[in-house]
């Protein structure tokens, strides 16, 4: 089975499998936004992060490859009242046009293998505008104890210096890995080794 495969699958159903509500952490980011700008939702999935964004007032692109997952997305943007574009992408090989978001959010998108991460992620740095905010959120290799969520390759999961890595020379980097009982929806549920990351361009 193909990874588009398993998450049409995982979407397909009436539930929204992460919830309706935001990512805690990027929640816990509020004071860190800018009052307006473009931002940009990296595999967004049903849409819960990308609506919280275009909440506090940002214009928000979600991009996923899941049809499925979309249309709960699309559902939630009009449920709660905010207009959203979409566009259906594969977030391995999407153009990320240069220097056009000032926020950029990639919560738990571990389906990626490591030739696939580090093309995603040199164009989330290539999409960032100079000053612009980067939020990322991933489980980290001592997830796989837990296993209340997340890839069981520890190849897809990350860590302090993969990010410090990838996202050298950005400023005001801040990177905390946590344990914490998570529950968002059905599909996140239980304790849980995260990493925290946020840094400007």
């Amino acid at each position: 089975m193909s990874e588009y495969e398993r998450w049409e699958g995982r979407y397909g159903v009436p539930e929204f499998i992460f919830g309706k509500e935001p990512n805690y952490f990027l929640a816990s980011c509020k004071p860190l936004l800018p009052a307006a700008g473009k931002a940009l939702a990296v595999a967004d999935g049903e849409g819960r992060n990308g609506v919280w964004l275009a909440q506090q007032g940002l214009d928000v692109l979600s991009i996923d490859f899941s049809p499925a997952a979309q249309k709960k997305a699309k559902a939630l943007a009009r449920d709660r009242r905010v207009t959203i574009a979409f566009e259906r992408a594969d977030v391995h090989a999407w153009r990320y046009p240069e220097a056009t978001f000032d926020v950029v959010a990639e919560i738990f998108t571990q389906f990626s293998s490591p030739p696939e991460r580090a093309r995603k992620w040199a164009g989330m740095r290539r999409t960032l505008k100079p000053g612009g905010l980067l939020i990322v959120q991933g489980y980290t290799p001592k997830q796989l104890l837990y296993r209340t969520g997340g890839p069981s390759q520890v190849e897809n999961l990350y860590t302090r210096a993969m990010l410090e890595n990838a996202f050298s020379g950005f400023r005001d980097m801040t990177i905390v890995e946590e344990e914490i009982e998570m529950h968002e929806g059905s599909a996140h549920g239980g304790m849980s080794a995260v990493i925290n990351f946020t840094a400007r361009k």
